[in-house]
């Protein structure tokens, strides 16, 4: 079974850097795409980056909103997954979610493309 366990969310003012983290169980480098979402309050869940790191290849993806900002990154010989965010906006305020997708079909920051999903962690920006 595919299993996803995020961490490091948190509170940080406007300009300030979180790494989030997911431990993946039950998913392998060559046959996954990982991925990380983000959905506020009222609004749609939102594609943020999206990750292939097989042997000798890494292919990554990012939305216009954080290009430049966010690194996704994978180890994969422990198969966690981060997101490091830097330079955040209140904007960033949202439940930040870690999903896999099997053999990295579909669309890399559509929701629909994900087979299995995290429970969330929480990341608060203020002004």
């Amino acid at each position: 079974q595919v299993r996803l366990v995020e961490s490091g969310g948190g509170s940080v003012q406007a300009g300030g850097s979180l790494r989030l983290s997911c431990a993946a169980s039950g998913v392998h480098q060559n046959t996954y795409c990982m991925g990380w979402f983000r959905q506020a309050p009222g609004k749609e869940r939102e594609g943020v980056a999206d990750i292939y790191s097989g042997i000798g290849s890494v292919v990554t993806h990012y939305s216009d909103s954080v290009k430049g900002r966010f690194t996704i990154s994978q180890d994969n010989d422990n198969m966690v997954l981060y997101l490091e965010m830097n330079n955040l906006e209140p904007e960033d305020t949202a439940m930040y979610y870690c999903a896999a997708r099997r053999y990295c079909s579909g669309n890399p920051l559509e929701s629909r493309s994900y087979h299995y999903w995290g429970q969330g962690t929480q990341v608060t920006v203020s002004s």
